[in-house]
């Protein structure tokens, strides 16, 4: 499949990814190499962001860990940002930096796009964020998405797409009579108690859900991505203890395709949950709007019964989560009637500042802007001139990295570390897994930190979101950055 008009030209070789990621978990550790990590802590974190850093330390005494997002983690200190424009950020130093976070996704069309903020500020003059009661944009924007994404016949506002999930379970289990979850193991579907489980890493259960107790995993599992067989097994051991309700997934794979999937997985889960009774219920926070308009679902060719939105839903502002899909499922938010006439129960759904006058008004506008100048293909054709450019400087300086995406949404994995999984048939690996991950964590910090001081916002140090603000140029001197800090890089544990 060409662009026209989405973000992907030429799809990837999951299998044959996988298996360069595999490589690069099972080899020795490399990363920036300890004199210029050093370098870079002290000319540039100490020496340029002394703002930043005095913000951050007083912020430790009144917020948790002082920050309020886990987003805004960074090694060795987090940066304040003052301003955000297009493809930039720029921290309250002064300094400019790539925006390649792109707050986790949302900003198809850039930070701070103009023709939104305009649309956003008229409204606030005009109306003001927040009434409790029904505005005009709400329809608009509803309609809008359905237009655009042929499963959502219906579509109701949320805050976030944690909220999203959650009541995507809840209409599951109304609409089939059925109790069990499942989701893509390593897959995040918002932090919610029962699908907080198997997140990150597939097959670690509960583990790095701390704070939930386990019984309240009762009707949830995991199924490994990529194993159509371990996913009917555990629709066939369902079938015997309650069904399943809903079967999830993230149609690139789990963590916005850390660990890609191939098509035929894709569809093979929607045949498969169909056959068993089960929703399939796809998770589009991060690929909505980016893969193109009609999802990431338009583009595998599926039709999910529920879709998560989040983010862009709001094009960046807050309140940003919701959920559509088809008639008959939708009807479970509005106690009304099914597609056979019959009187529904409605799911508990609340949220009194979702679908706000400014969210509805933000989101129907960044849509029909990312429309407008096929945001979507623009953002993916810079995705993918940044990655074959990784992939030439990870071959220039000899370097085991892997470099691949899925349009605009790109992959720099230095460490493998989300490469793992946890095998409970091999218990007693498990201390080995996770002090092995946690070392490579360190490192993907360390990197993510190395691009910053080089200009570089990126997720984590791994993950590299491009979006319609971008050029060739900036591309191409993205590029040059990222070449410096592969120039600093070597194995760690020689």
């Amino acid at each position: 499949m060409a662009y026209n008009g989405w973000a992907i030209d030429e799809y990837l070789d999951a299998e044959l990814v996988n298996r360069q990621l595999d490589e690069l978990k099972k080899g020795p550790v490399y990363g920036v190499k300890p004199e210029p990590l050093k370098d870079y802590v002290e000319n540039y974190f100490e020496a340029k962001c002394s703002g930043s850093k005095k913000l951050t330390d007083e912020a430790k005494e009144y917020i948790p860990g002082g920050v309020q997002h886990n987003l805004a983690f960074n090694y060795p200190f987090p940066l304040a940002i003052a301003k955000a424009e297009g493809a930039y950020l720029y921290d309250v130093d002064g300094n400019r930096y790539y925006d390649l976070l792109q707050a986790g996704g949302p900003t198809v069309l850039g930070s701070n796009d103009p023709v939104v903020r305009d649309a956003v500020m008229d409204l606030i003059r005009e109306c003001g964020p927040s009434t409790g009661l029904f505005h005009e944009y709400e329809l608009k924007l509803a309609k809008k998405i359905s237009e655009c994404v042929p499963s959502v016949e219906m579509f109701r506002m949320l805050g976030s797409g944690t909220e999203a999930d959650m009541v995507a379970a809840r209409i599951a289990r109304l609409k089939t009579g059925n109790k069990n979850l499942l989701k893509m193991g390593g897959a995040y579907h918002g932090w919610s108690d029962q699908l907080a489980y198997g997140i990150r890493i597939p097959g670690t259960k509960g583990i790095q859900s701390r704070g939930i107790p386990n019984y309240v995993f009762r009707h949830t599992d995991e199924f490994f991505p990529g194993d159509l067989e371990d996913l009917e097994r555990k629709l066939r051991k369902n079938k015997l203890d309650g069904g399943t309700a809903a079967v999830f997934i993230e149609a690139i794979g789990p963590e916005s395709g850390t660990r890609p999937v191939t098509k035929a997985f894709v569809r093979g889960c929607e045949r498969l949950a169909h056959e068993y009774g089960a929703l399939l219920v796809c998770d589009e926070v991060v690929t909505g709007f980016r893969i193109g308009l009609g999802g990431a679902q338009g583009y595998y060719g599926i039709d999910p019964d529920l879709t998560v939105f989040g983010k862009v839903i709001a094009g960046g502002y807050p309140g940003a989560g919701g959920i559509g899909g088809h008639a008959d499922c939708m009807a479970h938010l509005g106690a009304g009637l099914d597609s056979s006439g019959k009187k529904v129960k409605k799911a508990l759904c609340g949220g009194t500042m979702a679908a706000t006058p400014l969210s509805c008004v933000a989101g129907y506008t960044a849509i029909c802007e990312i429309e407008k100048r096929n945001a979507c293909e623009v953002a993916g054709r810079m995705g993918d001139r940044l990655t074959k450019g990784l992939q030439k400087l990870i071959r220039k300086h000899d370097l085991p990295f892997v470099a691949f995406n899925q349009g605009s949404v790109c992959h720099l994995d230095s460490v493998g570390t989300m490469q793992y999984a946890i095998d409970w048939s091999r218990p007693w690996e498990l201390p080995k897994i996770l002090k092995e991950t946690g070392r490579r964590q360190i490192e993907m910090e360390h990197i993510g930190a190395a691009y910053m001081a080089e200009g570089i916002v990126t997720l984590a140090g791994s993950r590299l979101y491009t979006s319609a603000a971008y050029t060739e140029e900036m591309i191409d001197d993205l590029l040059t950055r990222f070449d410096r800090v592969f120039a600093n890089c070597g194995r760690l544990d020689k």
